[in-house]
């Protein structure tokens, strides 16, 4: 008791109980992110570690994001890649995302890039917003002011227009795809090692040689656009830097889902 008979708490720390409240409050406005995973699992499940280790990074305690996940079968999903079949594709996203909606999702992350292509008919299909992942992607991009970026991703993704197209029209990112035989190369590392969970330090130094190619033709960083390719490149690896899809997209998702 002070002087005055007033208590004096002289054991309690304030501040920790004030920014324990803070973060409870955040979690309990925090959005429920809904995933659609498989493909492949290797890296849903990098999504996953992620998005709960930078929810808890950012909130403290014992604190994860508020989730759902439908996992797709990749063995459905890349035989149909190969076959053209991206109307089926289309399909198999749609009522994922829709049982997402269903399921009390507020928003959605497709966690792979390739599939993108077909965001569009997702988008369509739901009435809650797709976190695009070419646009977390390049928001970091733009932070350093690169306009000239190489990119390592399926062969679908580094092909066809619909990655660098957005990259070009919505960002102003230029986006640099290696020569037609390395391209072979890092799209047959990601489906028959990486996918599968394999690692392989030749698969390691081919992926270096390339970038070091990326580099001669101009390119200023490197985007790692398949999420398995975090699997085998790190930031340490890359002569280069580097720009992680799938770290930037989880760590976006907790952004939105946090409301920031």
């Amino acid at each position: 008791m002070c002087s005055n008979g007033s208590k004096r708490f002289v054991d309690r720390d304030w501040s920790i109980e004030i920014d324990t409240a803070v973060a409870h409050f955040y979690y309990l406005v925090m959005k429920t992110i809904g995933l659609i995973g498989g493909m492949s699992w290797e890296s849903s499940a990098l999504y996953y570690r992620l998005i709960n280790e930078e929810t808890k990074r950012r909130l403290g305690g014992h604190h994860n994001a508020p989730s759902l996940m439908v996992t797709v079968d990749f063995a459905d999903v890349e035989r149909l890649q190969h076959q053209g079949e991206w109307k089926q594709l289309a399909s198999l996203l749609v009522n994922a995302a829709q049982n997402l909606e269903r399921g009390g999702a507020d928003f959605i992350v497709l966690c792979t890039n390739t599939m993108h292509k077909l965001a569009d008919a997702i988008t369509a299909a739901v009435g809650i917003p797709l976190l695009h992942i070419v646009d977390a992607t390049a928001a970091g991009i733009n932070k350093s002011h690169q306009k000239r970026v190489g990119l390592l991703a399926t062969k679908f993704t580094m092909e066809e227009a619909f990655y660098a197209e957005r990259m070009r029209h919505k960002f102003g990112i230029e986006v640099i795809v290696p020569s037609p035989p390395s391209r072979q190369l890092v799209h047959d590392v990601i489906y028959k090692e990486l996918c599968h969970g394999v690692i392989r330090e030749e698969s390691r130094e081919r992926y270096q040689q390339i970038i070091r190619e990326l580099a001669r033709t101009g390119a200023q960083s490197i985007i790692l656009g398949c999420t398995e390719i975090e699997l085998l490149i790190s930031r340490d690896d890359s002569p280069l830097p580097t720009y992680p899809s799938t770290t930037i997209h989880a760590h976006a998702a907790v952004d939105f889902a946090l409301g920031n």
